[in-house]
């Protein structure tokens, strides 16, 4: 078979299959195109789900015709020059024009601020038309109708147009998210209008449009910075998360990114905070010298590659862990409205025509009138038998004396126990109610892991040291890191060129799989240069052992233990909720104790 030489066209659409995934890769290039620009206003407009339609119009720079012709090209690019090492732009590729014009009808309308007029281009299919004078207002307008038409095999893996409209409304959340002095608006017949404002530098303003005012007023500021490398942006508390990590943003030097390093990072610091299957919300800001991270990795920019992926990932769960010990004890608000909605009362009944014989109530013939009353039984209305009111409290309720102390503390004084598991306390604007047990067994944990990190786990000897073999550079990696396996509790060292001796084993552990766990620590030593799994497996023991050895529900507390418990989780990190990650306690503010009875 004769080798030959693949047409433009084709070139251009076979890079388009990389490139140019769905809509929403589409829209992701355009809106980056515009952002480079110097767009402070960016209108998209989709039909069809972006099948049928997707404009983008910015009020950037605009290109002159000269530009415009090269614009269509492959290649073509003013962002970067001869080298991959200094990247500052979303685009620098020269790939997305050229290869949506190979399968779609594309025509891409610009003028420059010092032009009197615009030009517009045209490519059908790959087919270039020559630029064209136009009438035009500053900036570009790039129009794309009926993507993949070129290439209809590709129609046939497309989502139907509401998802496919749902993907570029994510896009259109993350860039917003990513540059907040910019004024986005996403509009077209196939769904409603998003319009999100400029907030500038407000940061957490434009994050609250995106996400919602409850991760305003749940959200935990993030600054850290490690070795040139910083990380800013914001962490929801524990209790405040998701079914899903649809609300997880990262950014890398403002550019959006589907990293796993960075969702590894954030699950880790998430540790024992977050319930199995529930996600944390985040939004996360990497500001990296260039030099120091590959964005070159896929054509589609949303993979990037760390020169030192151990000091990025490191630096995430410290400072994410470091602002949950600071801040993260607070209760999610939520809590307090999942609450008053199960307070709220239901609808009344519509009211029945009264009639005497009707009435459940029975005259008391004999029973004192109160003053007032007289004309009322006059009319038909008689007071029922009422049921005397008990003086002393329900058997489920515990009630503390509390003159002497004061409610000026976070958690506030324990007023009650109530079904001998759950203590309300009062604080100065509010109540708390606390479940005892998960707020025991999280106070438990955490002495219990300090007391882990403070001096070297136990460790025992094996009789007949087990021998693991492992590949060369695995066991390189594993002997690298015995120290800190030591202090843990395992010993290890070099037995021959390809093997892996262990000689010790951390006690709390008991009998255990040796050598799983020296293969699973070097499958982590190879992937994030961290070894993590046996300070995992201990913590996860330690977490098991609290939780039989707490408070447990059921038991009465005395009224001092119930405020010792309540100073103790005001002064212990993570103490907002338990081990699985549940709430230990809920927080409810006069004001909306008030609302429920109408009162504000």
């Amino acid at each position: 078979m004769t080798i030959q030489q693949l047409s433009e066209t084709l070139i251009n659409q076979i890079a388009a299959g990389e490139v140019i995934e769905r809509p929403a890769s589409a829209a992701k290039e355009l809106i980056e195109n515009a952002i480079d620009a110097g767009a402070s206003r960016i209108e998209i407009a989709t039909a069809g789900g972006g099948k049928t339609l997707l404009r983008v119009t910015d009020n950037g720079f605009g290109m002159s015709p000269e530009d415009l012709a090269m614009a269509v090209r492959r290649h073509c690019t003013s962002k970067i020059s001869d080298s991959l090492d200094d990247v500052r732009t979303l685009g620098f590729r020269g790939e997305a024009l050229p290869s949506i014009g190979s399968v779609a009808k594309l025509s891409i309308q610009s003028r420059t601020r010092e032009a009197s007029e615009g030009s517009l281009i045209a490519v059908t299919g790959g087919k270039v038309e020559p630029v064209r004078p136009t009438p035009a207002n500053p900036g570009t307008v790039v129009e794309v109708r009926d993507l993949f038409f070129a290439t209809p095999a590709r129609l046939k893996f497309m989502k139907s147009e509401k998802a496919e409209a749902a993907a570029i409304t994510e896009v259109v959340r993350r860039m917003a998210i990513a540059f907040p002095s910019i004024r986005f608006v996403l509009s077209g017949p196939d769904r409603s209008t998003l319009e999100l404002a400029a907030t500038g530098d407000d940061r957490l303003a434009r994050i609250a449009q995106v996400l919602g005012k409850d991760f305003r007023d749940n959200a935990i500021e993030i600054d850290a910075e490690r070795e040139g490398v910083r990380l800013t942006g914001f962490a929801g508390v524990p209790t405040f998360n998701r079914g899903n990590s649809l609300q997880q943003f990262a950014f890398v030097n403002g550019r959006p990114v589907q990293d796993k390093l960075v969702w590894s990072a954030l699950r880790a610091a998430y540790a024992e905070t977050i319930p199995s299957g529930r996600y944390p919300i985040a939004v996360l800001e990497i500001e990296i010298d260039p030099e120091l991270v590959d964005v070159n990795v896929h054509p589609a920019k949303s993979d990037v590659r760390f020169r030192d992926p151990g000091l990025v990932r490191g630096l995430i769960i410290g400072a994410i862990r470091q602002a949950l010990s600071r801040e993260g004890d607070r209760a999610a608000t939520t809590g307090a409205a999942g609450l008053m909605r199960a307070f709220r009362p239901e609808q009344p009944r519509p009211a029945q025509p009264w009639t005497p014989s009707a009435s459940p109530w029975r005259p008391l013939s004999d029973a004192p009138v109160p003053n007032g009353f007289a004309e009322a039984r006059q009319a038909g209305f008689d007071m029922g038998i009422q049921p005397s009111a008990r003086a002393e409290p329900m058997p489920a309720v515990v009630q503390t004396e509390t003159a002497q102390e004061t409610v000026r503390h976070p958690l506030g004084a324990a007023r009650a126990q109530l079904h001998e598991n759950y203590i309300v306390a009062q604080t100065e604007d509010g109540l708390v109610i606390v479940d005892q047990h998960a707020a025991h067994e999280r106070l438990v944990f955490e002495a219990m892991r300090n007391a882990l990190h403070s001096r070297p786990v136990p460790a025992q000897s094996l009789l007949i040291p087990e021998i693991v073999d492992l590949p060369e550079d695995d066991c390189d990696r594993l002997v690298a890191h015995a120290e800190h396996f030591a202090i843990l509790g395992l010993g290890i060292e070099r037995f021959g060129p390809g093997a892996i001796a262990v000689r010790e084993t951390p006690a709390m552990l008991g009998e255990m799989d040796a050598a799983g766990l020296v293969r699973q620590l070097a499958d982590e030593l190879a992937e994030w240069d961290t070894a993590n799994g046996l300070a995992s497996r201990l913590e996860y023991l330690a977490a098991t052992m609290a939780c039989h050895g707490s408070v447990r529900s059921g038991r009465r507390m005395r009224p001092e233990e119930m405020n010792a418990l309540l100073r103790q989780m005001e002064v212990t990190p993570g103490s907002g909720q338990c081990n699985h990650g549940r709430p230990t306690y809920i927080e409810l503010k006069l004001a909306d104790i008030e609302r429920l009875f109408g009162r504000s």
